[in-house]
């Protein structure tokens, strides 16, 4: 399986506290650390380490993260041949670890001047991928663009509407699966989302004109649906120690499943063990795991 994915690629500057400050506050952190991420590139490594044959368009700026940034992808055997450097800083992420979970402050950077045209002049690789995976921390017009240029050339196109901020139904038109947290599907619903209303809201999600959804849930699994039935999944218990990238390795580790001939629960059961692995360690791109330790991990640990 050819997977391309068209998106962000960041460097992660995290800080771990025990204490959230209040606004003027100032407090200790615990740890400071710089690692590779973005949701575009944590979830083209999550993939490439599954072991999906991955390319990537995108752009970084021309200094020290961007440099560091290409290094990680080449070194996760992604394809870079599509990803430009600009005369701009690489987008930043200062994220704040604290009780397992985290908030994060987004500078878009190089990510902000990826348009049309890079799309354009990288056809060919959306000519060679099979599945095309698309996040919003690049411009939604471009994203839109890209979407329905690969639809109109038979690919899968999966979406990850995060950040919410910007989104339109209309690209639902041209989305095969729609892979979206609580938060933005509420925001795309129109409700808040429980545990008590997600199937419904899956539902309201399947009738903008998706052919598939998936809410991720957090500490509470999944739901989703196979052709017309839908159904729940629970999660792997493990001590949660950073969530960062946890929803990015859950998308690639579906999509190299499910896309190598898995079923929809298959798929979802291993994308959980990915991103089960993931919160159970600090960092982004640097705490996904490769194909042998999802393997390992699935025979030792059950689902609940």
């Amino acid at each position: 399986m050819k997977l391309l994915v068209i998106g962000s690629i960041n460097m992660d500057l995290i800080t771990e506290t025990k204490v959230l400050p209040a606004m003027g506050e100032t407090v200790f952190g615990e740890s400071f650390g710089t690692v590779c991420g973005g949701k575009g590139a944590n979830q083209a490594v999550s993939a490439a380490k599954c072991g999906a044959q991955t390319y990537m368009i995108g752009a970084v700026g021309n200094d020290m993260f961007g440099k560091r940034a290409l290094e990680n992808l080449k070194a996760n055997g992604i394809d870079v041949t599509g990803v430009k450097t600009v005369p701009t800083s690489t987008g930043v992420a200062a994220i704040t670890v604290y009780g397992g979970d985290n908030c994060i402050i987004l500078n878009k950077g190089a990510n902000a001047l990826i348009d049309k045209k890079l799309i354009d002049d990288n056809a060919d690789l959306i000519d060679k991928a099979d599945v095309v995976l698309f996040q919003l921390e690049i411009p939604y017009e471009t994203v839109l663009y890209a979407a329905q240029i690969c639809k109109s050339k038979g690919k899968t196109v999966v979406l990850n509407p995060a950040p919410i901020s910007g989104f339109s139904p209309e690209i639902l038109k041209y989305t095969d699966i729609l892979i979206p947290n609580e938060f933005e599907t509420g925001n795309i619903v129109g409700y808040t989302i429980t545990e008590d209303n997600c199937e419904r809201a899956l539902t309201d999600l399947l009738k903008l004109g998706c052919g598939q959804a998936i809410i991720t849930l957090g500490s509470k699994g999944c739901v989703y649906n196979t052709d017309s039935e839908i159904k729940r999944c629970g999660v792997y218990s493990v001590t949660a120690v950073d969530s960062t990238a946890a929803g990015d390795s859950f998308i690639g580790g579906f999509c190299i499943s499910k896309f190598n001939g898995k079923s929809d629960d298959e798929a979802v059961k291993y994308a959980s063990a990915v991103s089960a692995i993931v919160v159970s360690r600090m960092g982004a791109a640097s705490s996904i795991p490769d194909k042998g330790e999802v393997e390992l991990f699935m025979k030792e640990h059950s689902i609940s």
